[in-house]
C-alpha cells in the first residue's frame, strides 16, 4: 500500500515536470516612446502552450489591446519595426473572427484606476523554437495598443496605436 501511494506520487511529479517549462522563458522589458519602463512580459513553454505573463504600469485606465508581434524590434515613437502580429499559420485577426486568429492576437489587458494591469494567458499550440516558432531569426516583440482589441476586425482589431512595447530576449 505504501508502494502504491508513493509510486502515485511520483507519476504526479512527472506529470508536474511536463507541464513546466520546457525551454528557457523570454522576456521584454516593456518601454513608452520615451524610453521610460512601462513592466515586463515573459513567456514560458510549457508542453501544449506558450504561457504569456504581462506586468504593466503607468497606462491610462481602460482596455488595451495587447499582441507578439513578429519583429523582435521596438523602434520609437510608433513602434512599426515590430512588425505585423506573429502569424505563422497566416490566419486572420481576431480571437472572435471566424477565419482566425493570429498566434500573437491575446485578450485585452485590462489597466486599472492606478494605471496597473497584469495578465496571463496561454498561447494554445504555439511553440517558442522550431518552424514556425515565436523566436525565430528576427525575434519577437509584445505590443500594447491605445485602445481596446474587438477581437475580430483584421488585421489589428482596431486597437488603435502602439504605446508600449518589449523585445524578448
Amino acid at each position: 500500500m505504501i508502494r502504491t501511494g508513493f509510486a502515485a506520487i511520483a507519476l504526479v511529479a512527472l506529470a508536474s515536470t511536463a507541464e513546466a517549462q520546457t525551454s528557457k522563458p523570454v522576456k521584454a522589458m516593456l518601454m513608452d516612446a520615451s524610453g521610460k519602463a512601462m513592466g515586463t512580459a515573459t513567456i514560458r513553454q510549457t508542453s501544449h502552450s506558450l504561457q504569456v505573463r504581462i506586468k504593466a504600469k503607468g497606462l491610462e485606465p481602460g482596455e488595451k489591446g495587447l499582441h507578439i508581434h513578429a519583429v523582435g524590434k521596438c523602434e520609437a515613437p510608433k513602434f512599426t519595426s515590430a512588425g505585423p502580429h506573429w502569424n505563422p499559420d497566416g490566419k486572420q485577426h481576431g480571437r472572435e473572427n471566424p477565419m482566425g486568429s493570429h498566434a500573437g492576437d491575446m485578450p485585452n489587458l485590462i489597466v486599472n484606476a492606478k494605471g496597473r494591469g497584469t495578465l496571463t494567458f496561454d498561447l494554445h499550440g504555439a511553440k517558442m523554437m522550431g518552424e514556425g516558432g515565436l523566436m525565430d531569426a528576427d525575434g519577437a516583440a509584445l505590443v500594447i495598443h491605445a485602445k481596446a482589441d474587438d477581437y475580430k476586425t483584421d488585421p489589428t482589431g482596431n486597437s488603435g496605436d502602439r504605446i508600449v512595447c518589449g523585445v524578448f530576449k
